[in-house]
């Protein structure tokens, strides 16, 4: 008997996702294509508006596994636009390959939409999305959104969520819970241990070049610089604690100006512009505490949390970072707080100080154990259950 084919439809490579296509390739339980719907994106040069730069990862996103790009004839391409991916061929390519099953990366694409449409009762529909309950809605605009994606939904036989908040949205959509798998949200955690020790030392060299003591806490922010994130929220809760510590921002984006305007004058706090893939590793490491203060909207997740716990920091994440509730386990590997609340965040920010660099330490060293369950290896071995599972196979 031939080996079940298995069709995954997502955007373009992307760091998060392209690991777990290689992970599943390589444990060959299943025939796996990638059919990538922005076909714009197969030079791998990308115009990133939250950075507000254009992007190349310096790390391998296209290889390792098999995939296509399908010609996209949208006037105004990109995934923030629901009419921004239009791909004619989509369908007409999966059935020429053969798909026994269909894995489709979110529906938010005119293309996407279509295919779960389409391939509802002819084989197997799977549907991978990290959205959540979190951001409050009106009572009229929550009730026709509802409505809209419990509709949505019906085209879907089993739903992959990235963690708890996840499972919620997917049962709140009408999806049985029998139907709903989490398969997790993940990094490259041996990437980020980095069990060489290289990034340690890496980043010990820069904090001496950034002038910061041997024995001062710092907290980091990296990301991008947006209204969404509150990087302004982490500056003003750090400027109410005694002095000690030091704050880094790494990042660029529309906030960029006023952040460095707002921080002048304060010596302890430092800039350092968008770094690539490959050197995140040593950025986690500059620092004892990784902060992501997230008001939202649209904070479904927060990979950096999982990045900075493979690294093996001690993470802070607002109420609303999605991510939160699964990742942190409060005062054992970081701390929670209210979103937008300064207060609240200044109060977490002093519980670390509290611990000093050993304590600290001792903290992200759990997070690090912690980090396993959000493996790239662990999602990977998750998604192939669901998907053996659709074909009436068992997992080991």
């Amino acid at each position: 008997m031939s080996q079940r084919k298995l069709a995954v439809v997502s955007t373009h490579p992307i760091q998060y996702y392209a690991p777990v296509f290689r992970a599943l390739s390589r444990m060959q339980c299943f025939d796996l294509r990638v059919f990538y719907t922005w076909s714009q994106a197969a030079d791998r040069k990308l115009r990133d508006v939250g950075f507000g730069t254009t992007l190349e990862w310096d790390i391998p996103l296209q290889e390792g596994y098999a995939y296509q790009f399908v010609p996209n004839v949208a006037k105004r391409f990109g995934p923030e636009d629901f009419r921004g991916l239009q791909n004619p061929s989509l369908i007409s390519d999966i059935e020429a390959w053969g798909a026994d099953a269909v894995l489709v990366y979110g529906w938010y694409h005119v293309s996407h939409l279509q295919a779960l449409r389409h391939f509802k009762g002819r084989i197997p529909v799977l549907f991978r999305g990290d959205s959540t309950l979190l951001d409050q809605q009106v009572w009229w605009r929550k009730t026709m959104r509802r409505v809209f994606l419990w509709w949505v939904y019906r085209h879907v036989d089993v739903a992959l969520a990235v963690g708890s908040n996840s499972v919620d949205y997917f049962a709140w959509c009408g999806i049985p819970r029998s139907r709903i798998v989490v398969a997790p949200h993940s990094v490259d955690t041996i990437r980020f241990g980095d069990d060489s020790g290289g990034a340690d030392a890496r980043a010990a060299a820069w904090r001496r070049e950034l002038g910061i003591p041997a024995n001062a806490v710092v907290f980091l922010y990296a990301g991008k610089f947006q209204p969404k994130k509150a990087p302004e929220l982490l500056f003003d809760a750090f400027a109410a604690l005694a002095a000690g510590s030091y704050l880094v921002y790494v990042g660029s984006g529309e906030l960029d100006a006023e952040l460095r305007a707002r921080t002048a004058g304060h010596a302890n706090v430092h800039f350092l512009p968008f770094q690539n893939q490959s050197i995140m590793p040593t950025v986690y490491r500059l620092a004892d505490v990784f902060v992501l203060p997230s008001r939202g909207p649209g904070e479904t997740w927060g990979l950096a949390l999982n990045e900075a716990m493979a690294s093996g920091r001690t993470i802070i994440a607002s109420s609303n970072v999605g991510g939160a509730r699964d990742l942190i386990q409060p005062g054992k590997n970081g701390w929670t707080f209210e979103s937008d609340n300064q207060v609240a965040l200044s109060n977490v920010l002093q519980a670390a100080m509290d611990q000093g660099r050993s304590g600290l330490a001792r903290m992200g060293a759990f997070g690090r154990q912690l980090s396993g369950h959000w493996s790239t290896e662990e999602s990977a071995r998750l998604t192939a259950s669901a998907v053996n599972g659709c074909f009436g196979v068992t997992s080991n």
